[in-house]
């Protein structure tokens, strides 16, 4: 089954940002999607040996980050654009149901860590 969001959008996962008609299988969370490709790649990771804890000041990142020309890293760009622009309108359909459930915008502010105005201005013009 293939599913669109907002439209004519296409899905993409949230790993990898490939669009779903690029893989076999994509599973939905809230606001967040993953491949059977991405799912596979932590299967494998997972069953590696445990290492050492990682430092708080580490970020994970693709690993293959340092590797990449320029012109794959401005490739890649894109991609990682349509996920951050899924991931904000999954968010406002998720704002927009506490809204119709008669949720306050000092409630989902605060669930947000921002104001109550700001969550008005983010989110009020577009729901």
């Amino acid at each position: 089954m293939s599913a669109k969001l907002f439209g004519d959008r296409m899905i993409h996962c949230s790993f990898c940002a490939k669009p779903e008609a690029e893989v076999s299988k994509v599973i939905a969370g809230p606001g967040v999607y993953i491949c059977n490709e991405c799912v596979r790649l932590c299967d494998e990771l997972l069953a590696q040996p445990a290492k050492e804890p990682a430092e708080p000041s580490d970020q994970p990142e693709i690993p293959i980050a340092d590797s990449m020309t320029v012109e794959e890293i401005l490739g890649l760009l894109p991609r990682i654009a349509s996920v951050s622009g899924q991931v904000d309108a999954s968010l406002q359909t998720w704002v927009d149901r506490l809204r119709a459930r008669g949720v306050s915008w000092t409630k989902i502010g605060d669930a947000l860590g921002v104001a109550r105005q700001s969550a008005w201005e983010k989110f009020a013009e577009q729901g």
